[in-house]
């Protein structure tokens, strides 16, 4: 491990995403798709497991680093004794092949530069065979090959960029490497492009890099320039919204959780998951956020991914899937690779998919009926769709569950969990309310509705307390509790409501910031070991103390989150306050879905008051 997780900035072309270090190393990139197999596995292993060093001869941190404008450019500054120089990183929206672009640009004096291109197939495991063809260097390996060219653009001080289009670098084989070292000027402008492609398909075509930046640079822009969003802290806003489009895999739809896999919960733990798969639950709040501020096109997409990918029996409803809807996500351990910090196992796919999640169907429901009051353009099956869902809801829901937590231990009546049953019922009831012409029995839902929460009222509460708990029976807490008066359970002045507030923040909370859930004694997730404050239940306190009327507290919380972004603005999933690190699969829709939310909830109330 060489590198915090926070030390890590994202590049992606809405098909998969790589991260690149303060070092100058891309340590991870899966190709083609968010969840394929990575060539670059570094960050979870050794530097033997596949990397792309591209800095100052001896360099070992950049001076700074920031996004061009609205855009997932990244410009790195390197500062030597000798000059300064610019490297560029970014992948272009694609075409057909997904290109990695890095370009270095003299800035002063003239400074020589290193670059290791460590190519390992297979998540680290497989050394492709290296050869030479038309000036490029091309590995292949079973199914993969990649090409990687270098190009130039040199002008004069005041002058016009002329191209120059033959090979510029040298390269030399090294240790099952590709090494080259070079210099630049100032005003000069060297260029590399990595492209993979199926290994038994013709060489795509080239991009050439210098105008894919600036296609790139647009791109973004035009789409960052579409967020109707004008409140207090826009540019956090505006930078969660970018990460959340580079987390949405274009041909489909479907939102990642993360792009990476196995960034442990705890440094040296067993905690650690994949989060490369479209959970319904994150993608249901990541179309909130997203129709919240004018994005009606990728909220449409999700709509569509998410009614193509949960067709059938309403009881084979999965809690996650791949991309493209796949269902199979088999979870397995790759024993090679030693870990983030040491954390193991690392593991690819996921066994959660197999659990009973209740509060999925409330969310995908709420969903739905918010994309409806919005004007979202409808779907003649969706509705039925819906109905399927609630149907099998209304039979299921007086049993136990995993919950939103997928917990690994036994089975628990969840408070959240029924909480979200009716969520499921009400939006129902308000639908058919707005809109008769809808088939459905809206006493049903109502009857369901009313059963569903003297339920939770008469066994999810903890009267001594006055809190509620995290599952029937149980004396534990659960920071989705918090949740309640958002979607509506409770009004957020109810005493129940202020009790469950206080009650978390006074036992889950940790260095002001909150935990989901005690991981202490007997734990309810069935591991070992601990993991950090969780962001998106901190968002979640910061939400709820604004609505229970401590506007002061919820700011003064929001802007403290804030700060744990790092120096371009991303978050991980968890933070570790006394170790003052991020934590956790990186960058993590959910904390951005929270930065957001809590950003349009003080917006809100500015507006109101």
């Amino acid at each position: 491990m060489t590198q915090r997780i926070e030390d890590y900035a994202l590049i992606g072309d809405l098909q998969t995403a790589a991260l690149v270090g303060r070092d100058g190393s891309i340590d991870w990139l899966c190709l083609p798709r968010f969840d394929s197999a990575a060539c670059f596995a570094s960050l979870l292993g050794n530097k033997e497991n596949g990397h792309w060093l591209l800095a100052p001869r001896g360099a070992n941190r950049c001076a700074s680093r920031r996004y061009a404008g609205d855009s997932l450019v990244l410009e790195t500054l390197w500062e030597t004794r000798s000059g300064t120089v610019k490297v560029t990183d970014f992948m272009p929206q694609r075409d057909v092949a997904p290109d990695v672009v890095r370009i270095v640009e003299g800035v002063s004096g003239t400074v020589e530069m290193n670059a290791t291109l460590r190519l390992r197939f297979d998540y680290g495991s497989i050394v492709p065979w290296m050869r030479r063809t038309d000036g490029q260097r091309v590995a292949v390996a079973g199914p993969d090959s990649v090409w990687l060219r270098s190009v130039s653009r040199a002008r004069p001080v005041g002058g016009e960029l002329a191209p120059n289009e033959k090979p510029v670098v040298k390269t030399w084989g090294q240790e099952f490497s590709t090494c080259s070292s070079f210099t630049v000027g100032a005003g000069e402008k060297v260029a590399f492009v990595l492209t993979w492609h199926p290994s038994h398909l013709p060489r795509p075509d080239l991009v050439d890099p210098f105008e894919a930046l600036e296609h790139s640079k647009e791109d973004w822009e035009e789409w960052a320039a579409r967020c109707t969003y004008e409140g207090p802290y826009r540019e956090a806003v505006l930078r969660s919204l970018l990460t959340l489009k580079a987390l949405i895999y274009a041909p489909t739809g479907g939102i990642v959780a993360a792009p990476t896999t196995s960034l442990p919960e705890e440094l040296g733990g067993v905690r650690n998951w994949d989060y490369r798969y479209c959970w319904l639950r994150d993608s249901a709040l990541v179309l909130n956020a997203l129709l919240s501020v004018g994005y009606v096109d990728e909220a449409e997409a999700w709509r569509d991914w998410l009614l193509r990918a949960v067709a059938g029996d309403p009881s084979d409803l999965q809690i996650m899937y791949g991309v493209g809807g796949e269902r199979r996500l088999p979870e397995t351990e790759l024993p090679w690779l030693n870990g983030y910090g040491g954390a193991r196992p690392v593991r690819v796919g996921n066994e959660a998919v197999e659990q009973l999640q209740l509060d999925v169907y409330g969310e995908v429901i709420d969903s739905l009926h918010v994309a409806r009051g919005v004007g979202l353009t409808g779907r003649p099956h969706a509705w039925d769709l819906q109905l399927a869902l609630l149907g099998f809801l209304e039979s299921k829901w007086r049993e136990p569950d995993e919950g939103l937590w997928e917990v690994r231990g036994p089975r628990q009546h969840f408070t959240h969990s029924k909480v979200m049953a009716w969520v499921a019922a009400d939006r129902a009831v308000k639908t058919l309310e707005a809109d008769p012409s809808l088939r459905g029995d809206v006493n049903r839902w109502r009857t369901m509705r009313d059963e569903v929460h003297r339920d939770v009222c008469e066994k999810g509460f903890d009267p001594v307390r006055n809190t509620f708990t995290q599952a029937y029976g149980s004396r534990e807490l659960d920071a989705a509790t918090l949740l309640i008066p958002r979607f509506g359970f409770l009004p957020p002045d109810d005493p129940r409501v202020v009790g469950t507030v206080d009650a978390v923040r006074a036992e889950l909370g940790k260095e002001g910031l909150v935990r989901r859930y005690s991981t202490e004694g007997a734990s309810v997730d069935g591991l070992p070991g601990s993991e950090g404050t969780f962001l998106v239940c901190s968002f979640w306190l910061a939400d709820a103390l604004l609505m229970t009327g401590r506007r002061k507290e919820a700011t003064e919380l929001y802007e403290r989150l804030l700060a744990l972004r790092n120096d371009v603005g991303l978050l991980a999933e968890e933070y570790d306050a006394a170790l003052g690190r991020q934590l956790g699969n990186f960058p993590q829709a959910f904390s951005h879905i929270g930065l957001v939310g809590t950003a349009l909830a003080l917006a809100a109330e500015d507006e109101a008051g």
